[in-house]
Formats: C-alpha cells, sequence, structure tokens
C-alpha cells in the first residue's frame, strides 16, 4: 500500500482536561524553579549590597562593587556574572573597562518591595537607633531613577492634591494640568513616547515606598523630574549613598511649582 501523502491528523487526546492540567503544571514548576533562582541571588549578603549600590543609577565597575560588598575583585566579578546571566544587572563595555547596572527598574522596584517586606518584619522587634545616613536616605533618596523617601511622597502628594497627577493602585495619568506645569519646570511631557515595543514605558505610575510605605511617583515623568532636579541644582547627591539633599533652590521650586509642604508651608 502506498504512503499516504499530505495532511497529518492527530486525534484528540482523550481528556483534554487533563492534558490542560499536565501542561500547566509543567509551566508552573518551570516559574517556581526561576522565581527560587532569582530569589537565591538576590538573597546573598554581597549580591544585596551590590544591587543596593546600583539602586541610584550609576554604572559601577567590578572593583567598586567588590569594595561595596567588602569582598575580592574575584569573588565580585563571580557573583557579578551570576546575576548578568539572570537579567538582574546588564554590563556596558567602554575601553578596557566594565561598567554594571541594574538590567531595568524592574530589579529596582524587586529590591524596593524586598526592603518593605523586612521593613515589615522589622517592626515587632526594638527599633534601632538609627545614624544620620539611615536618616538622610529617608528624608529624600533616588529609588533607581526617580526620587523616594520623604521628598518622594511629597512630591506625589502635592502633585496628586493640586490635580496634575491622577494615582491608582497599579496606574497612574498626567492631567491637562499636570502637562502644563511640568511645561513650566522645563519637562516636555508630550516628547516620552507611550507606545507598544520593548522601547516604550510607562508614563507615570505609582511605587511603593519602603521607608514611608506610601506610594512616590515612579515612570518616564518622575525619572525626567530627577533628572531634572539634578541638572538644575535642586537636589544633589550625597557621597557614597543613595541619598539626596535639596537645595536651599530646590525647597523654593518645589514649593513654588509643585506644591511641596516644606516645614509645614505650602505655596
Amino acid at each position: 500500500m502506498p504512503p499516504i501523502r499530505g495532511k497529518v491528523l492527530r486525534w484528540p487526546p482523550k481528556h483534554p482536561d487533563r492534558e490542560w492540567r499536565k501542561l500547566m503544571s509543567r509551566n508552573n514548576m518551570s516559574n517556581n524553579a526561576r522565581f527560587a533562582e532569582i530569589a537565591a541571588l538576590a538573597g546573598d549578603p554581597a549580591r544585596v549590597s551590590m544591587l543596593h549600590a546600583l539602586m541610584d543609577g550609576r554604572a559601577l565597575t567590578a572593583s567598586e562593587l567588590a569594595r561595596v560588598a567588602s569582598v575580592t575583585p574575584q569573588t565580585a566579578s563571580e557573583h557579578l556574572a551570576k546575576m548578568a546571566a539572570a537579567g538582574l544587572v546588564q554590563v556596558e563595555k567602554q575601553g578596557r573597562h566594565r561598567y554594571h547596572r541594574l538590567a531595568s527598574p524592574v530589579v529596582a522596584q524587586m529590591m524596593e518591595s524586598i526592603m518593605l517586606v523586612a521593613s515589615r518584619l522589622d517592626m515587632v522587634r526594638p527599633a534601632p537607633v538609627t545614624g544620620p545616613r539611615d536618616a538622610a536616605l529617608r528624608a529624600a533618596r533616588t529609588c533607581y531613577d526617580h526620587l523616594a523617601g520623604h521628598l518622594g511622597v511629597a512630591l506625589a502628594d502635592a502633585l496628586v492634591a493640586g490635580g496634575h497627577v491622577e494615582l491608582s493602585h497599579d496606574a497612574g495619568v498626567i492631567t491637562d494640568a499636570g502637562v502644563a506645569l511640568f511645561a513650566r519646570i522645563g519637562i516636555d511631557v508630550t516628547s516620552f513616547s507611550t507606545g507598544r515595543g520593548k522601547a516604550a514605558r510607562v508614563l507615570c505610575r505609582p511605587c511603593l515606598d519602603w521607608s514611608e510605605r506610601r506610594s512616590h511617583l515612579a515612570g518616564a515623568v518622575a525619572t525626567a523630574l530627577c533628572t531634572r532636579s539634578l541638572e538644575e541644582g535642586w537636589i544633589r547627591r550625597i557621597e557614597g549613598t543613595r541619598a539626596v539633599t535639596v537645595t536651599a533652590k530646590g525647597q523654593r521650586v518645589f514649593c513654588e511649582a509643585i506644591g511641596v509642604r516644606f516645614g509645614g508651608q505650602q505655596a
């Protein structure tokens, strides 16, 4: 009998529901394994120190990160290779140097969320006596590429209260009044891409602040505000930490233009 050519007919499985459950089980096992891998990588004390150091958006060398984590450069390179393979950090080559930065804002968001959980667990323990550095981080800091801490939350509160931003649990909108406000301080919101694809970025969203435990502003607009604040001298970085300090000029701009409260006063 000659072979039959053409389409190959396959009988459907006798128990489609059972087959679907098997497929879902395999997917869940794969996701669980991936989750465990990321958790193990992010849970190592040395790697945690490196990830924290990268959360201000800068790119650092393996030697610089080794000093931060108090490990040898060789050990730091091994840690960084593992985190790069897992998609937590990315490597940029410039001449003979290799610089490392967080792979995406999602990694920074993951770190902030873990710190939030850790801070809640600490609530059952005696409150530690924090030094000036801790106080500075709580007052104002960068969360990867946007502002966080008391300053970040105060900015979000003022923008919402003024009708410039609308925030829900997991999304945000810049109003027409907000577009006009940002334009007045040198930020063209209309120039940001809101299309689809890898290059697209959320314009505005809430980001839960681990120290304030309320939302500050994240997204492209928040990044532009942080960048503008540094360029114009409204805030200054505190060396060796993610903390920033608000200058007198910055207090005036944030108060008069946005309506942020400083020392009980409001514009």
